[in-house]
């Protein structure tokens, strides 16, 4: 990753940034909720670019006035998926539909394998590039456990 010398996982907003803390991450919370979005929390152990539908964890947060209400979320997530990437989504509904306003991690494993660039020969002298999660050479089960 040339572009990425720290191969950290740079999905979202602030992913350049160093980890938010709970402090700062209530403060995202809070201008959100200013703005009327509503808050989901989402995991994956694998953070493929391509993979953009990450599990949820609960319902979407669409009637929470508070950021107390989505930090417990948050941390429960953390607590049941420690070893796993955790993002918050914010969604602005003003427009009639669920657009994606805000995105961002709040969890990451302690250690992230990172990615590999896959040359694959194809017809004639054609070549085509893609990424492949190191993350998805173990099973599901065993991808970030110790």
């Amino acid at each position: 990753m040339m572009t990425n010398p720290t191969g950290r996982i740079t999905q979202g907003q602030f992913s350049f940034l160093p980890d938010l803390t709970d402090e700062e991450i209530r403060l995202q919370i809070e201008y959100g909720l200013g703005k009327g979005y509503a808050w989901s929390v989402e995991y994956t152990d694998d953070p493929h670019p391509r993979n953009t539908y990450w599990e949820m964890f609960g319902m979407p947060m669409f009637d929470l006035n508070d950021a107390a209400g989505v930090l417990m979320e948050m941390n429960a997530c953390r607590k049941t998926f420690p070893n796993h990437y955790i993002r918050l989504m914010a969604f602005d509904s003003t427009r009639g539909v669920e657009s994606i306003a805000m995105s961002f991690i709040v969890n990451r494993p302690k250690t992230e394998p990172g990615f590999g660039l896959v040359r694959q020969e194809v017809d004639g002298r054609c070549i085509r590039y893609t990424v492949h999660s190191y993350a998805t050479d173990r099973p599901e089960a065993e991808r970030y456990s110790g």
